[in-house]
């Protein structure tokens, strides 16, 4: 585009190149978004009338869209639904992420840490005792530290749109029914039954999250000895049970 300039004498003429940047394909950042972004994070003038702009870190895109994940569901983690969050520009969102779904693999990469690497950590261990190594593994999602239920629910509801994320989760799945069968095996139980006990557990756990099941801290710290006999009986006795307990309401 061209610009003409004239002087109050009408005897010169400026002209003036302007470049019009050409809009790039859907879904890729454009040279306009990135320098927006950087616009977007750069520390603002001190001007004392004005209020600062928030700078925003890749953690900060991260945690809102795994809110997002949790509460709706990975369809709708979107970059413009985040930036009017943020109230920013889509390019912020560019400048710390090269695509929507480089977001997306942060948020799985959440879930690896929080959900998966914990019980990861146990599949070589050897030599187990069988009550406290079952105990181990129940206490990753009773204590939620780092473990998240609402996190691994939206991610297998998530597997159910993608083959390959849809192997992982049931990897998983695999891998903690296997420690916890072998929990049992140590205990004293044989193959199957360790096995069904082990199904049972597991089911019963993640049925309480999908059902979003909501107990009393108060009642849940009573019950759980009362859960640890039901699973572990008739080998192994429940060390939090007292011996004397019977179960005598209503009769």
């Amino acid at each position: 585009m061209t610009a003409r300039s004239t002087s109050a004498s009408g005897s010169r003429v400026a002209m003036v190149q302007i470049r019009v940047p050409v809009t790039p394909e859907a879904g890729n950042p454009s040279e306009v978004e990135k320098a927006l972004a950087r616009m977007t994070n750069a520390k603002p003038a001190s001007d004392p009338k004005s209020s600062p702009r928030q700078t925003l870190s890749r953690e900060a895109w991260v945690k809102a869209a795994r809110k997002v994940l949790e509460k709706r569901g990975i369809a709708e983690v979107k970059i413009d639904r985040l930036a009017r969050h943020f109230k920013v520009t889509r390019g912020s969102f560019y400048f710390h992420f090269s695509s929507l779904k480089d977001l997306h693999d942060e948020l799985l990469n959440e879930w690896r840490r929080a959900n998966c690497a914990p019980f990861e950590a146990k599949r070589d261990v050897t030599d187990i005792d069988g009550l406290q190594f079952f105990t181990e593994i129940v206490h990753i999602w009773v204590d939620e530290k780092p473990f998240s239920p609402l996190l691994d629910l939206a991610v297998r509801d998530w597997s159910r749109t993608s083959k390959a994320l849809g192997r992982e989760v049931a990897a998983m799945d695999d891998l903690r029914i296997t420690l916890l069968q072998r929990a049992f095996r140590a205990m004293g139980y044989g193959p199957e039954e360790s096995l069904v006990r082990a199904r049972l557990t597991y089911f019963h756990q993640i049925g309480q999250y999908a059902l979003s099941f909501k107990e009393d801290p108060e009642q849940r710290r009573r019950h759980g000895p009362i859960y640890g006999k039901v699973l572990l009986a008739p080998l192994v006795q429940e060390p939090n049970l007292p011996k004397d307990w019977q179960d005598t309401e209503g009769k």
